[in-house]
């Protein structure tokens, strides 16, 4: 295993290009997973890991699970903790982190009519809302969650941090739009989650399946087309002075009712 102790190390230079800039991920078909769990997820996930990134504390503190991933991993590095401190995206460093190759899930949308009950999510920006649905997406057993291009990019550290390890798992696709994937399959049952009095509320819907829930931005909601695309509008019924949830809040609801 090779040693880096320098900062201005080609290796160092790109780990914080592809923890910090989207288009680096997508250039490179790279992103950064940090922690022991989070990388160890990836490996029994069978996710490509490119690269290992860790320190002499994290090797000692976890010894059989670094050995398992250092025999996993193409190239192992050993860095020194200030020098990882330097490229880690955590308050509290763990010493490990590794760099993945993108994951290709689009062919487990080739049967999306099959029955399934999936989610759309349109253009959600907060990192940290968009790993906490992916997550809920994977405890309640969803079949494939749809992103708008628009969307914060799912490899953001944040985003596969908050999965806690469920990016690895749950099939997702990247489309142009939510609206333009509708309707291109016309033979799923779409539901438009909208802040609406007069909408059906989600406690009372039946969703037939194959069927997508349409999830918009947190501030702004669905796109006008998109709303008008859905064969159904759904609403969260709430009582107080609360006009909203939180994104990730009204996913979980969703999914959990569609899923039930």
């Amino acid at each position: 295993m090779l040693t880096i102790t320098a900062g201005n190390n080609p290796k160092i230079k790109n780990l914080k290009k592809l923890i910090k800039s989207a288009s680096h991920r997508r250039l490179s078909g790279l992103f950064v997973a940090e922690g022991l769990r989070l990388c160890y997820d990836a490996m029994l996930s069978g996710a490509q890991i490119e690269e290992l990134y860790l320190t002499e504390q994290a090797s000692e503190k976890s010894p059989e699970k670094c050995a398992e991933l250092i025999a996993y991993s193409r190239r192992a590095y050993m860095v020194a903790p200030a020098l990882f401190a330097q490229v880690s995206d955590t308050k509290t460093p763990q010493g490990i982190l590794c760099v993945i190759k993108g994951l290709d899930k689009t062919g487990e949308f080739d049967t999306i009519n099959n029955g399934g009950k999936f989610l759309a999510l349109e253009n959600v920006q907060d990192p940290n809302n968009l790993g906490t649905v992916l997550r809920s997406a994977e405890a309640f057993g969803v079949s494939g969650v749809i992103l708008s291009s628009d969307c914060c990019d799912i490899y953001n550290p944040k985003v596969v941090r908050g999965s806690m390890g469920a990016v690895f798992r749950v099939p997702f696709l990247v489309c142009e739009s939510i609206s333009d994937f509708l309707r291109e399959n016309p033979e799923l049952n779409s539901y438009a989650a909208v802040v609406d009095s007069k909408a059906e509320k989600v406690t009372e819907t039946e969703f037939e399946a194959p069927c997508v829930t349409v999830i918009g931005n947190e501030g702004n909601g669905l796109k006008p087309e998109t709303t008008a695309q859905c064969s159904h509008r759904i609403t969260i019924p709430m009582r107080g002075k609360a006009e909203s949830l939180n994104a990730s809040t009204a996913a979980s609801i969703l999914i959990w009712e569609m899923i039930k």
